[in-house]
C-alpha cells in the first residue's frame, strides 16, 4: 500500500512539473513577441529634406555699439540636405564665421529656436522638444572683440 501512495505521489509530483515547464515555455514566447514588436517613432522622420529652404529658418540680431558703422551681432540657421542639420552662419562686425548644429531625432521634425542670451552681444541656440520646451544647445557669443561658439548640452536618444 506504501508503494501505491508513493507511486501515485510521484505521478502528482511529475503532472505539475510537466504542467510548470508547459507555462514556463508559454511566458517565454510571449515575452519574445512583444519584445519585437518595439516601434521608434523616430523612423517616422525621412533623413533627408525633399526641398531646402534658402532663407533662415530662426535668426537673432543685434546692433553694435560703434558709432562709425552699421554693424551688428547675428546668427542664422538654414537648412541643409539633411532634416536633422542645419548650418549656422555668425556674424560681428565684420568678424564671419560658420559652424553645425545636429539636433536629436524626437520622432517629431526640429524646431530650431535662437534665443538672446544672458550677456551683450550673445544667443542662445536650441531646439522645441515634443513637449514645446525650449532645450538649450548651443551658446554663441562675444568675448574680448572674438566671436565664439560653445557647446552648453549634449543631447540623445535612444530606444531602449
Amino acid at each position: 500500500m506504501a508503494m501505491k501512495r508513493n507511486a501515485a505521489l510521484l505521478l502528482l509530483l511529475f503532472a505539475v512539473a510537466c504542467g510548470e515547464q508547459a507555462a514556463n515555455e508559454n511566458a517565454t514566447t510571449a515575452d519574445t513577441t512583444s519584445k519585437a514588436t518595439v516601434i521608434n517613432p523616430a523612423d517616422n522622420i525621412p533623413a533627408n529634406r525633399d526641398s531646402i529652404r534658402p532663407e533662415p529658418v530662426a535668426e537673432y540680431s543685434e546692433k553694435t555699439d560703434n558709432p562709425l558703422n552699421d554693424w551688428s551681432f547675428a546668427v542664422k540657421l538654414y537648412e541643409t540636405p539633411k532634416t536633422f542639420h542645419y548650418l549656422i552662419k555668425l556674424q560681428y562686425e565684420e568678424i564671419r564665421g560658420e559652424d553645425t548644429l545636429k539636433l536629436p531625432n524626437f520622432g517629431i521634425m526640429p524646431q530650431p529656436v535662437i534665443q538672446k542670451g544672458p550677456e551683450k552681444y550673445s544667443c542662445i541656440i536650441g531646439f522645441m522638444d515634443k513637449d514645446k520646451n525650449f532645450r538649450e544647445y548651443k551658446k554663441v557669443y562675444v568675448k574680448d572683440n572674438t566671436l565664439k561658439i560653445t557647446a552648453i548640452k549634449h543631447y540623445a536618444v535612444s530606444t531602449r
